[in-house]
This record gives C-alpha cells, structure tokens and sequence, in this order.
C-alpha cells in the first residue's frame, strides 16, 4: 500500500480502539501455536464484522510479515497500522501498531511465564504432561483452519492455480525433504518477479 488511495475511509471512537485492544487481548489467550492460529478470527472480526481492513490489506499483513525477517507476529503490527491508515492518519497507524501489539502480547506473555514457571516446577505431575499431549489436536486444528481462511482467497482455479500449485509444490518439499524454507520463500519470490504467479 503506498498510496492514500488503498485505504478504507474509516472514523474509530475511543469505544471501538478499546473494543480493539480487548479482542486481541481475548485472541491472545487462545493463540496456542502462535499468533498465527488465531487469524481465522482477526479475519472474521476486522473484515467481515467490524470492515476496518479490506481482504487485501489482511493478507498483504500476514504475506509481508511472513515474507520479512523476524518475529511473525509483526503481521499483527501491520494489521494495526493498516486500521490507523484506513483512519487518515499516520498517528492513527502507530496507535493501532500499539493497541494490537498490546493486546496479543500483554496477556499471553504474562500467562506463559506464570505457567511456565508453575509447569517448570510440577513437570513430573500426570496434569502437566496430560496438558502437553492435550493440546496438539488443539493447534493442528487452529493452524489447518488458518491455511483454509488463507487459501479461500483464491477461489478462481481458472485464474489461480499457478498459487495452488505453487502451494502443493511447496508442501511435498516441505513434507520430504530438509530444505531450508528461505529456499521456498526465494523461489516463490522469483516466481512472482517473472510473472507466472
């Protein structure tokens, strides 16, 4: 986005950056797996609910942060400064970078370090390790739910499979061999320069 002219014309109260701050505060205790495993819901709540962000700006926040070195969970930064920038402002974008940054990190920081801590000195209890092996269904499922919101984006085989077979190629290699995801990222990367995606 590098114009004024990608951005929604939005006006934001106090209520609705609180009710902001408080739903990523939510997503954040659920964000087992990462912040990652709860964008089916940011999606549902920033577009489809609240349309503080287009479908566009979602996925180019999540495709930019993954794409960048570094943490991850910066596609919730971006999601933040996107709202702020769909508000016409600059100032608006750097608040919305600290409300969701905030609001996904405050709780689930604060939580993992309390339980770790507890789990730390009580990993020999059956409840601590009964706990461990309960929660893998729980992030498969959050993070087959996110590929699906993801994927749904390109529903036009006609006009998109180059992306799905892109995708399907990148899973086998993933799933056979060891190479290093900098590889996929690189060569999806020189795909899109030439033009076949």
């Amino acid at each position: 986005m590098t114009g004024q002219e990608h951005f929604l014309n939005i006006h934001l109260e106090f209520s609705d950056w609180l009710a902001l701050l408080l739903h990523y505060m939510m997503l954040s205790l659920l964000s087992v797996g990462g912040a990652i495993s709860t964008l089916p819901d940011m999606h549902r709540y920033l577009v489809e609910r609240q349309h503080w962000l287009t479908d566009a700006q979602f996925n180019a926040s999540v495709a930019i942060a993954q794409a960048a070195p570094g943490p991850n969970v910066l596609f919730i930064a971006l999601m933040g400064w996107n709202i702020g920038m769909n508000c016409g402002s600059a100032w608006l974008g750097l608040l919305g970078v600290l409300v969701t940054m905030t609001g996904i990190l405050l709780p689930s920081t604060t939580l993992t370090y309390l339980a770790a801590s507890w789990g730390h000195r009580n990993r020999d209890l059956l409840v601590v390790r009964s706990f461990k092996l309960g929660m893998a269904p729980v992030v498969i499922g959050l993070l087959v739910s996110t590929g699906w919101i993801m994927a749904a984006a390109h529903q036009n085989l006609r006009s998109d499979w180059p992306l799905w077979l892109i995708t399907a190629i990148s899973a086998l290699v993933v799933w056979h061999t060891r190479l290093h995801l900098l590889w996929l990222l690189g060569a999806g990367a020189l795909a899109g320069i030439l033009g076949w995606i």
